[in-house]
């Protein structure tokens, strides 16, 4: 990676070629842990027949809105703009949210400025479902910007701050004509050039996001022209030199421009593609605490993720080079729901402990020993509405590294000794457990190290869930 003023020197072309030779800022491999809010219109009748994506109940070729349901519950003669209408933020205090973010030890954070449905939480002047003009919370809902005080908020607690933007979108008049695929457009070309382009620029140039969750990756980006909108972000734009870009501007399984070919980073979500062969990309796996991004009022507590779970998702994956972004769905008045809450609340703690075993490392010569679970999902397993990651098994040792320190971090309590072969490394200076003031009793020779772990009652215990034990070496 590069600093800032180097990626500013170069100027890129309109092609992935030129393109893919910017680095990554600096910040966002460091990070390691961010946060994805979903919420929208979706938010309003935030259900799904069975678990899964609540946030798609608008696509036209699901046929959700037809449930029993949403008829019963939102009249026979609903429609999607309904929602639109009934989305009132009331109780939102994007302020509330970024004191809760912050405390969870997130560094980066993203809203879903405008999802799949077109519906823009700014007042774009773009925005169009082909009934109305003003297809926004400015106009529409809330009546009212919704973006800018989350980011002036999120700044203000000091986080790096994006957002998200599908490319596509299931309403527009230059869109339509679904098919039993996800996504179809009628007039790409046109589309690209009158509505996606502009209000990608005009997003970009209101609120600077540091990060850019762009989804889009069932399109053609040659119709689509998204290297011509990506050249322009990374010359031109306020955030040129800062801003991160995912991987999702083109067909997901091009050879050439699927993920993890273009863009800064390569994404998953709740496992599927994990750890891409070859990749060589900072990547970054977000999943829901549930099995859905927006809010689903009818998921139980069966299908959430504990903390502990959570917090083992977040060390395997990080032991694996990447980053997490959990996924938080808020109401449609705009309250985040107490057990998102508690969830982020109980990580937070534990990063208040480990941080340093997490934030900038990097992955070392092995991410695990015994235990250890792959993410790997196979394409036959994949489902389209969410396949949960099993979290790392409670006797999975992964590792983590930065300078000349090495972090041994314990996926439940190791018993009384830890011991592993320490690949080329020479001399220890002092091994130590984060949050634990006392020394720790060690033995190191021909490359074995066994680690005396501290036997401790459970008010002397540094954190829950999960300990880290440090190696400094020379």
């Amino acid at each position: 990676m590069k600093s800032d003023q180097e990626i500013s020197e170069k100027k890129y072309e309109s092609n992935w070629e030129s393109l893919n030779t910017r680095p990554c800022p600096e910040w966002f491999a460091n990070a390691k842990f961010g946060i994805f809010i979903s919420w929208g219109a979706f938010s309003v009748p935030a259900y799904k027949p069975d678990s899964g994506y609540a946030e798609w109940i608008g696509h036209p070729g699901r046929g959700w809105m037809n449930d029993p349901f949403i008829k019963t519950n939102f009249g026979e003669n609903v429609v999607y703009d309904d929602f639109a209408n009934q989305f009132k933020a009331e109780l939102y205090d994007p302020n509330q949210w970024a004191e809760l973010i912050q405390k969870s030890g997130a560094k980066y954070v993203f809203l879903t400025a405008k999802y799949h449905d077109g519906f823009c939480l700014w007042p774009s002047s773009y925005a169009t479902n082909g009934k109305t003009n003003t297809w926004h919370a400015g106009s529409m809902g809330p009546k009212r910007d919704l973006v800018g005080p989350f980011c002036d908020a999120m700044r203000a607690k000091g986080l790096f701050t994006g957002l998200y933007f599908s490319l596509h979108e299931w309403f527009h008049p230059l869109c339509g004509d679904y098919t039993d695929n996800f996504f179809y457009c009628k007039e790409p070309e046109r589309f690209a050039r009158e509505h996606m382009h502009p209000q990608f620029k005009e997003m970009v140039n209101l609120y600077k996001p540091d990060l850019i969750f762009a989804d889009g990756d069932t399109i053609s980006p040659e119709k689509w022209s998204t290297a011509e909108m990506i050249a322009w972000l990374y010359n031109e734009s306020p955030v040129k030199d800062t801003v991160v870009l995912n991987d999702r501007c083109g067909f997901w399984t091009d050879e050439k421009y699927g993920r993890g070919k273009i863009g800064d980073y390569y994404t998953t979500e709740y496992g599927f593609g994990l750890m891409l062969e070859g990749n060589t990309k900072p990547w970054e796996e977000s999943r829901g605490i549930g099995t859905s991004y927006g809010y689903n009022r009818k998921e139980d507590i069966n299908v959430y993720a504990s903390s502990a779970e959570l917090i083992s998702n977040l060390i395997e994956i990080v032991s694996k080079g990447g980053n997490l972004a959990l996924d938080i769905g808020p109401t449609a008045d705009g309250r985040i729901p107490v057990i998102m809450q508690e969830r982020l609340l109980d990580i937070g703690a534990w990063l208040a402990v480990n941080g340093e075993a997490i934030y900038g490392t990097k992955k070392w010569i092995r991410p695990n020993e015994e235990g250890d679970t792959s993410f790997q999902v196979s394409n036959e397993d994949f489902k389209f509405d969410g396949t949960e990651i099993k979290p790392a098994k409670t006797n999975t040792i992964c590792f983590t590294q930065k300078e000349n320190q090495i972090f041994v971090i314990c996926v439940g309590w190791p018993g009384e000794t830890i011991e592993f072969e320490l690949d080329n490394v020479k001399e220890i200076k002092r091994i130590s457990l984060l949050g634990l003031h006392e020394d720790i009793s060690w033995h190191f020779e021909n490359g074995l190290l066994r680690i005396q772990v501290p036997q401790l009652t459970i008010d002397k215990l540094p954190c829950n869930h999960a300990w880290s034990f440090k190696i400094e070496t020379n």
